[in-house]
């Protein structure tokens, strides 16, 4: 997503300090070395330190950064987020839709990605400031791809427009849902792959619904 901000800065509040300027290398190098330790240990086992020493750096080097555990690895996964997942133009809404659907799935067939997405979310059932961070950092800026999609496809005519901010809102809370739940349910909970065929199925179900699907 060409608009995101450098891998290890999403959804994270840049704290005002003096001194040198944070260095993206080092950024990175710390948010590989947090996905390569969660693959390894889980998420019980997984220390500050120990990455630390993954990516070369002092365990200070991590604190001036994340306030802790959480933030650190929500921050892994977003990057991995912003860095696979983009929406180029396929010419319809059909075309743009399956062509994210097949890369979320590619990525969450990464070990890295999968570890590090079900650590999370299983330890947010039990901590309502990681939910709240996992929306912000990923959940809300990934749904950027939802309104591109969708004023793309209101260009094109493929889509009427919505009569008020709100509902624009609520629709792409919806879609979003409905298909970050449909691929995660199937790739990670089921263990099903997410190919081709499967992901047109799908596409043609959201779009067409049952009714026009059938029909069709």
């Amino acid at each position: 997503m060409t608009s995101a901000p450098p891998p290890g800065c999403a959804g994270r509040r840049v704290r005002g300090r003096t001194g040198r300027p944070r260095s993206p290398e080092t950024d990175r190098a710390i948010l590989d070395a947090t996905r390569a330790a969660l693959v390894e240990l889980g998420w019980g086992k997984l220390t500050l330190g120990d990455v630390a020493a993954r990516a070369g750096v002092a365990k200070t080097t991590l604190y001036r950064r994340w306030a802790g555990k959480n933030e650190l690895v929500v921050d892994a996964v977003a990057a991995l987020f912003d860095e696979h997942l983009e929406l180029p133009d396929r010419g319809s809404l059909q075309a743009d839709v399956e062509g994210v659907v097949l890369q979320f799935a590619a990525l969450l067939e990464r070990p890295e990605a999968k570890t590090a997405l079900m650590a999370v979310v299983s330890e947010s059932t039990r901590d309502d400031a990681l939910r709240a961070r996992i929306r912000s950092a990923i959940v809300d800026r990934q749904k950027t791809l939802v309104l591109l999609g969708r004023r793309r496809a209101q260009a094109r005519g493929e889509l009427p427009f919505e009569e008020s901010p709100a509902a624009a809102a609520r629709d792409a809370d919806l879609i979003f849902d409905v298909i970050a739940g449909a691929v995660v349910h199937r790739a990670l909970v089921s263990g099903e792959r997410v190919d081709a065929e499967w992901t047109g199925a799908f596409v043609a179900l959201l779009l067409f619904g049952l009714a026009g699907r059938t029909a069709t």
